[in-house]
């Protein structure tokens, strides 16, 4: 693995749709644009000691917006659909 494990997983991606998808073991973050398949892998299962069973990644592209007459674009992000093994828990989304 080339970078820290924690470097790799920069947040949870808490939401309503995201807290529905905990039901069937999917976990999401946001992660580096560069960060691929195998190293979020490795990065959840030694972060959390957890059988990761597959790994989805998403580009989110930014946003145009305005602040009065100022124009500016959000930042360009990916996430990472995790689903872990049946029986394992994530407790940073644990008490949701």
């Amino acid at each position: 693995m080339a970078a820290n494990p924690r470097d790799i997983l920069i947040r949870p991606i808490i939401t309503e749709k995201t807290t529905g998808m905990m039901q069937e073991n999917k976990y999401t973050f946001r992660v580096p644009l560069t960060a691929n398949k195998v190293e979020i892998r490795q990065a959840v299962e030694s972060i959390f000691n957890v059988k990761v069973l597959n790994v989805n990644t998403v580009r989110v592209y930014g946003k145009a917006k305005r602040v009065g007459k100022y124009a500016g674009r959000t930042s360009d992000y990916k996430k990472a659909i995790v689903k872990i093994a049946e029986g394992n828990t994530i407790p940073v989304f644990e008490g949701m």
